[in-house]
């Protein structure tokens, strides 16, 4: 098993890198035609992690941390007047280890593997994308879409911290469209096919829509969840995530507040609010807290409220260094705390 994944990170390494080599030896007329780039971004932390309910904590070192770790590649070709094919290959990674992926199960492409065509009628893509409901949570809060430290994310995508929402960040078998930007307005619609025989309408479907305007910012998200990876959920899951964002200058602030429904069965309501306090040119303080409830018919209502503080220091534009406590606490458990100081790097 771990000579298959060396063998796969491998690959992966050596495709993207024969593949910024060869866009490097590209000829001036074809470079202005097609470009294609090797990116990514490289972090790791340590520090000692208890969620509530756990008997002890654990003392780790994690490949990610503010951001999962990734290696991509994206390119695009103009294809006459505004029309271009555009493209992604994205892998998460684990530098703590050197795997590829999240976990073993992670396929080689697992963050992005899309195609499409954008022009003046905006793109339309197809593959394996991020589903925008998670991608948007970048930035709605202030640490990001950190499944490890922000209590936004950790309380909608993360299991351990009783995600409300199915299914994974990423979909596959995806078709997605998004407009073209119109005064700062966006929006996607993202359909999943659920590949079943005979079921053509088993499949997930996702309603997003962006707002920016000076130093504000606004999102709305609406999705329905037939599919969880490649089977299908007994009942669906409906979700919904509306969020928003305003600089002030010498504080940005955030608000969230989301909603989930397995029919018949499970409702969770959600909120968040968090701030980002920036202490100096370089350093800013970083606060949120998130609480959810959970009701099953004929059960008691219970919940969970997570909040992380950090300060979160820029060496340059691409690599700042964080330390942060994360404070967990769920109806039925005491709180348990977490601590860690990590390092990221984007290239």
């Amino acid at each position: 098993m771990q000579g298959s994944i060396m063998n796969k990170t491998r690959a992966l390494v050596q495709a993207l890198v024969c593949a910024g080599l060869g866009s490097c030896l590209l000829a001036a007329e074809a470079y202005a035609q097609s470009q294609v780039e090797v990116y990514g971004l490289v972090g790791a932390y340590v520090g000692s992690v208890k969620r509530s309910g756990d008997k002890s904590a654990v003392t780790v070192e994690g490949g990610g941390g503010l951001t999962t770790s990734y290696l991509g590649v994206r390119g695009q070709e103009a294809l006459g007047g505004e029309l271009k094919t555009i493209y992604a290959l994205e892998s998460f990674l684990r530098p703590d280890t050197g795997e590829q992926g999240r976990s073993a199960a992670d396929p080689l492409f697992s963050r992005n593997a899309w195609i499409g065509l954008a022009g003046g009628f905006g793109s339309v893509t197809l593959g394996r994308q991020t589903n925008p409901t998670y991608g948007v949570m970048s930035r709605l809060s202030p640490f990001g879409s950190s499944v490890v430290f922000s209590p936004l994310a950790l309380q909608t995508f993360v299991a351990a911290y009783g995600g409300s929402i199915l299914g994974d960040s990423v979909w596959n078998n995806t078709i997605a469209y998004s407009i073209p930007s119109i005064n700062g307005f966006g929006a996607t619609a993202i359909y999943g096919l659920g590949e079943q025989a005979n079921r053509a309408g088993v499949a997930n479907l996702g309603l997003h829509g962006t707002y920016g305007s000076g130093k504000f910012m606004a999102a709305l998200s609406a999705q329905r969840l037939r599919i969880n990876g490649a089977a299908p959920l007994p009942v669906e899951q409906d979700a919904y995530l509306a969020g928003a964002n305003y600089d002030f200058g010498s504080v940005k602030v955030y608000a969230n507040a989301g909603r989930t429904a397995i029919h018949g069965s499970a409702v969770t309501r959600l909120g968040d609010a968090g701030v980002s306090v920036p202490l100096s040119a370089a350093g800013s303080l970083l606060a949120e807290v998130a609480r959810t409830s959970a009701r099953m018919p004929g059960s008691a209502q219970t919940r969970r409220t997570t909040a992380s503080v950090g300060y979160d220091y820029r060496f340059s534009r691409r690599t700042d260094v964080y330390a942060i406590y994360l404070l967990d606490r769920k109806s039925s458990a005491s709180a348990a705390g977490s601590t860690a100081l990590g390092i990221r790097h984007l290239f």
